[in-house]
This record gives C-alpha cells, structure tokens and sequence, in this order.
C-alpha cells in the first residue's frame, strides 16, 4: 500500500475549494439573519405605531409562531433570495468537501479516518451533510449561520494546525470496525452539534421573552424575533438528541467489540473510552429528566449545554493533550 502524492495534493485543493464556498455560504446566512432582524424591527415599530392608534387592536407583542413549524417566522411562500443562495453554496461547498475527503482516502487506499486532520475533515463534512438532509423535514434556514460557522472554523483548525501528511494507517486502525464505529460516531456527533446549536438559540430567545415578560425589550439581537419561540426550538433540539443517543449508544458498543479484537479486552480504561462513556451518560441525563422529571425549557437546555461540551473536550482534549491506546488519533 502506497500514497498518491497527487491525489492527496488535489484532496488538500478541494478541501481550500470547500472552505470558500463555505465562507461564501456563512456570510449569505449571516446577511439574511441581519435583514430579518430589519423586518422584525420594522414590524415592531409598526405594532407600537398601530398601538396608538384609534380603532386599531394589537392582537401581539410579535410575530406569531406555530408551535408545530420551524418555519423561522416567515410565511410558507416566502423564499428569501439570499438565504435561498446560501444554501445553493453550501450544497456546493458539501460537493467539493466531499470529494476532498474522498481524494484523501483514495490517496492512502483507505478511509479517510487515521489522524485528527482526518477526522476533522470527515466529521464537519457529516455535519454539512445531516444539515442539509434535515432542511427535507424542517424548516431550519436560520440555523445555516451556526452550522456553517463551525464547519469552517473546524476546517480552518485542521489545515492550519491539525494537519497531517497522507500516510498509512497503524496496525490498530486496519479492521472493518474503523468504518462501523467512527462512521456511526459521525453521525451522532453532527446531530449533536445540530443540537447544541438550537440550544443556544433557545437559551437566547427565552432570555429575550422573559425580558417582554418583564416588560423590559431586549436592546440587541432583533434578528431572534423573527426566529422560532424558545418552546419551538427545545423540542427540535430534543428531537435531534433523541436520535443521536441510539447512535451514540452503538457507538460505545461497537468500540468495545472493536477493543476486544484488537487489544483482547472489552474495556481498558483509556481516556477516550472513559470520555466517550461520560459524553453518554450526560445525554442519558438530559433524555432522562425531561422524559421523568418533566425538564425542558432552560433547565434541560444547560444540561444539554455540559454534555455538548463534553463531547469537545473528548474529541478536542483527550485527542490531543492525553496518550493512550487511542494516541494514534493524534
């Protein structure tokens, strides 16, 4: 087995390709976020106007949000220009993202998952990829800000300090298990981060409503008015936890049968199996207490919000500052 320097250098090209679609993408996203925080102002000072005026009724302090839609405020037929070409980029960035990390494995003659540069690469390129898929059940183009933006940001850290020259795997890595584990980790990672992301957007819109309720208005971040509610928000953030607990459960049962072909135990209480297992247990929590305690709203958002960061500190933390029989992920 051998590298392809020239497959590998065109991998490395498509993946700088992907990383400029993608900021292309990010500041479409962004530009559509600002000019719904322009609509949302200009319906409120429209409302408070009305307000004071005779034979007029206010019937609400803001846009109305169907509980069951995800539809961000607007009408069904609406279809804004520049969100509508964020998405065209990004679905063009996901093509040249996954070509480049295709190129990578075809380069090595293996999967593309033998170092943390790889890893990297591959996991933001899921993340892209359960995005898009879930924009075919829900309306989430609000949520392309704070999905492309750690995409890139992952991709940024991986060509600038995580980078790796294409080479062959380690004895460890050579099993059928490599796809089975890492691929299914892939997905409940990205569901993950779907996730976190409408928490913190939940997080922050029930702030701003506590403060209407307050009768204070909120000074900054009109843009959120005409996001979903903070309700609407928390339960797609627990329907996407929800899926990503199963696949991170067969995660944690997959490296363990792994752990036994390769080292002839089931468990060795490595740091990235014991991070792995507590990233499960904070997730068990969370589904717990909302499902027997009742939690949801900001309660059960923070506990999202630790497990989340334990899923960083695993992939981020143990990979690069711990040794141990997962080193090779270096």
């Amino acid at each position: 087995m051998g590298v392809n320097e020239n497959l590998a250098q065109l991998s490395n090209n498509l993946i700088y390709s992907a990383m400029a679609a993608y900021a292309v993408a990010l500041i479409a996203f962004a530009i559509d976020l600002s000019g719904r925080g322009r609509v949302a102002n200009a319906g409120r000072e429209k409302e408070l106007v009305n307000a004071g005026s005779p034979g007029v009724t206010v019937t609400g302090a803001g846009p109305e949000l169907p509980a069951t839609s995800m539809a961000a405020g607007d009408k069904p037929s609406e279809k804004r220009q520049t969100v509508a070409m964020a998405i065209m980029v990004t679905w063009l960035a996901f093509v040249l993202h996954t070509a480049g990390v295709i190129l990578r494995g075809v380069a090595v003659e293996r999967v593309p998952w033998g170092n943390m540069y790889e890893f990297s690469i591959s996991g933001a390129v899921i993340v892209t990829g359960v995005y898009l898929a879930a924009l075919w059940r829900m309306d989430l183009r609000f949520l392309g800000t704070f999905v492309i933006g750690p995409v890139l940001l992952s991709l940024g850290l991986a060509v600038a300090v995580l980078y790796t020259e294409a080479a062959e795997l380690v004895p460890a890595l050579q099993s059928t298990w490599l796809v089975i584990h890492v691929s299914v980790a892939f997905i409940a990672s990205a569901l993950y981060v779907l996730g976190f992301s409408l928490t913190v957007l939940q997080l922050s819109q029930d702030r701003r409503e506590s403060l209407r309720a307050g009768g204070k208005e909120p000074s900054r971040g009109q843009f959120m008015d005409k996001l979903p509610a903070s309700d609407v928000l928390d339960r797609a953030s627990y329907r996407l936890y929800a899926i990503g607990f199963p696949l991170w459960t067969f995660t944690l049962l997959a490296g363990a049968i792994w752990a036994e072909k390769a080292w002839g135990r089931y468990w060795n209480w490595d740091p990235k199996e014991i991070w792995s297992f507590v990233i499960w247990v904070a997730y068990a929590a969370y589904l717990h207490a909302r499902a027997t305690r009742g939690w949801d709203g900001r309660r059960a958002a923070y506990l999202a919000c630790v497990a989340f960061a334990c899923l960083m500190f695993n992939y981020f933390g143990v990979n690069i500052f711990f040794s141990g029989l997962h080193a090779y992920a270096k």
